[in-house]
């Protein structure tokens, strides 16, 4: 069999979870790379370094490196001009427009889907609200073409045989947006970086781009009102307000090496997150490390936080109801009243099940599952 993975883009500055799902894939699957663009093989500290990687005419637009995004329009254009004739199964990792490959009627398409894509469908209106294009007369312009993205972005799913989720959240917005069924297969965690800690210090950690929708600033705010430590770690543009908005209390330190995320994440009382996630890597590493999660009650964090509520005897941490500084200190003085209850290790045995040799065996086990429905004989 011969096999081709196909991802949106591979840059320097794209290393989320997607990327960690590629790089799995391709640590398991004998296969060939392709992508709307390609910065990652002329990268010398990168896995890719070297690697011959298919790209499309996208690849030599000007500023593609930074991110191709800005040509919004040409993405579903780009993704099917990638001549894939010459394999057997094709094996797309999308959350834009990968999924849009064209494939051919002996070829079996399976999609390892992170989420439908955002700006087209839940993020609408707050990448409208953001964006100076999303106003007046350009926003006319801007709202048709994300209607012409989910015409396109629903016929493009008609084109994969097999769906995969990265978590039974965005299987239940693939049904939504797709009206198609989806396994559910947990991205790959990379715990082998982590270890645990079991004394922890009287300060509370956040990890996370500094954009609107991570909703760090109510995280800010519920502290500016507990007077308890925090600790912010990343970057994004809130980074200057939110140093601003913060109390003494309040520790806003940007960037910072791996290592001394680690450290942060090993000695913390508890991490803090209020994000609408599809999964949320940074969940299971905070419990990686022996690290508690307070988080927000919707999305993946469900399927990887064990709430105390919910797990009296094995839990990870707490969930909170909304994403509003009240709710966030709330579920902190909750989780205080209870913290004794949750134990390092078992933060630990939780991460476990999302690590990359779990995924790994659960990837190639549907793969042979995808193969044998697709020739029954």
């Amino acid at each position: 069999m011969k096999y081709a993975v196909v991802h949106e883009w591979l840059t320097p500055l794209a290393t989320g979870g997607s990327e960690l799902v590629v790089q799995a894939i391709l640590d398991c699957l004998y296969a060939d790379i392709y992508a709307l663009i390609d910065f990652e093989s002329c990268n010398p500290d990168s896995y890719l370094y070297g690697r011959q990687i298919g790209t499309t005419f996208l690849q030599h637009l000007p500023r593609a490196r930074q991110g191709v995004q800005k040509y919004l329009p040409l993405l579903p254009l780009a993704i099917e001009q990638l001549d894939l004739r010459d394999y057997d199964i094709l094996v797309s990792s999308s959350h834009a427009v990968a999924k849009g490959i064209l494939a051919s009627p002996h070829q079996l398409h399976i999609c390892y889907c992170h989420t439908p894509m955002r700006y087209a469908w839940d993020l609408t209106w707050e990448y409208l609200d953001a964006s100076r294009l999303g106003k007046g007369v350009p926003g006319l312009f801007t709202r048709y073409l994300l209607h012409r993205l989910r015409q396109w972005d629903v016929i493009s799913a008609n084109r994969v045989d097999f769906f995969i989720a990265n978590s039974r959240h965005t299987a239940r917005r693939i049904w939504r947006c797709y009206r198609r069924q989806a396994q559910v297969i947990y991205p790959p965690v990379n715990l082998t970086r982590f270890t645990v800690q079991e004394e922890k210090d009287e300060f509370y950690v956040v990890v996370s781009r500094l954009v609107s929708y991570k909703h760090v600033r109510e995280i800010v705010q519920a502290f500016n009102q507990l007077g308890k430590s925090l600790v912010v770690i990343g970057d994004g543009p809130d980074l200057e307000s939110l140093r601003s908005q913060a109390k003494a209390n309040v520790q806003i330190l940007g960037r910072l090496s791996d290592e001394q995320v680690n450290s942060y994440l090993r000695r913390a009382k508890g991490f803090v997150y209020a994000a609408y996630e599809d999964f949320g890597i940074a969940l299971v590493e905070a419990q990686a490390c022996g690290t508690p999660v307070i988080a927000y009650g919707q999305g993946g964090a469900t399927e990887t936080v064990r709430d105390l509520r919910q797990f009296p005897k094995d839990s990870t941490g707490w969930l909170f109801s909304a994403q509003t500084p009240a709710a966030i200190a709330e579920g902190i003085l909750a989780f205080e009243a209870h913290s004794a209850k949750v134990k390092p290790q078992t933060c630990r045995w939780q991460a476990e099940k999302f690590s990359t040799e779990q995924f790994q065996i659960h990837f190639k086990n549907y793969l042979q599952v995808c193969q044998q429905k697709n020739n029954p004989l």
